[in-house]
């Protein structure tokens, strides 16, 4: 059986991370692991740097204070990461997911899903975690880590699920699309569902023999492919296109660029998951 990892935090999107994890594994028959964890300063609870002129009797008395604090908030958050577990896990069974287990783990997240990700097929994440600002559209601290690290697909999901009935795969015969497809072509999970390839670029004939390689290959899988090229800035086209079209999944390669590219002159793949309110599918 396959196993989809689902990483949850107690933010607002946990529950959407689980709704679209239950999607997916009811789709391909999948087991769910759910996955929280927690950061080292979390587990230790808070390290705490003492300075100033404190006499040595009162230092000793405040350090032991402290100690006893810090051991309370540690087991206070060993509690609330598994009572954030517990939930996610109710969520999955209630959307009908049989197979799901649980995992809690102290230590950097992104080392911590390298060490577990080896026998699951895909990751799902929510777009924004806890400390994420809502007004300034600010992605999750970790989501880039996660998608530039991971060595499987990466399902981004959006604020609140709902069902999925169309896809676009935003196409530009690269590396990263080309394994989007190809994962597409072979996959139980969009059977049935409608699919729109989109290449944003000059209308050439290259461009055209790439769309159609891969046009051929999702309708060698079985779908139905509406394909076609559009001119713009890639992210502002497909970002049109997801509205126009009514799209419920986007599909597209990831992080093609450095980080310090990314950084001077900004990343579609940034701009796309911050402006879609649509779930993102994620290949690298």
């Amino acid at each position: 059986m396959s196993k989809l990892i689902a990483l949850v935090d107690g933010s607002l999107y946990s529950h959407s991370v689980c709704d679209h994890a239950a999607w997916i594994a009811k789709r391909n028959g999948a087991a769910v692991e759910v996955l929280h964890v927690l950061g080292r300063r979390q587990a230790e609870g808070g390290a705490t740097n003492l300075s100033g002129n404190i006499a040595l009797g009162a230092r000793t008395t405040l350090l032991n204070e402290l100690s006893d604090l810090d051991a309370q908030m540690a087991k206070l958050s060993q509690k609330r990461g598994r009572a954030i577990l517990d939930d996610a896990k109710r969520v999955l069974e209630e959307d009908g997911v049989s197979a799901v287990t649980t995992r809690l783990r102290t230590g950097d997240i992104v080392e911590t899903l390298a060490d577990v990700e080896a026998d699951a097929d895909l990751v799902v994440i929510g777009k924004r975690g806890e400390a994420a600002d809502f007004a300034k559209l600010h992605l999750g601290s970790n989501l880039e880590r996660i998608v530039r690290s991971s060595k499987k697909p990466v399902l981004v999901a959006a604020r609140a699920f709902k069902p999925i009935k169309r896809f676009l795969v935003a196409y530009d015969g690269g590396t990263s699309s080309m394994k989007a497809i190809d994962h597409i072509a072979r996959s139980k999970v969009f059977a049935g569902l409608e699919c729109r390839l989109l290449t944003v670029g000059a209308d050439n004939a290259e461009t055209r023999r790439k769309l159609d390689n891969a046009t051929a290959t999702l309708e060698a899988g079985g779908y139905e492919v509406r394909a076609g090229i559009v001119q713009g800035q890639a992210d502002a086209a497909i970002a049109a296109t997801v509205d126009s079209e009514g799209i419920d999944l986007l599909v597209m390669g990831a992080y093609g660029h450095s980080r310090i590219r990314s950084l001077i002159i900004g990343s579609t793949t940034t701009e796309m998951i911050r402006s879609c309110k649509v779930p993102v599918l994620l290949f690298r």
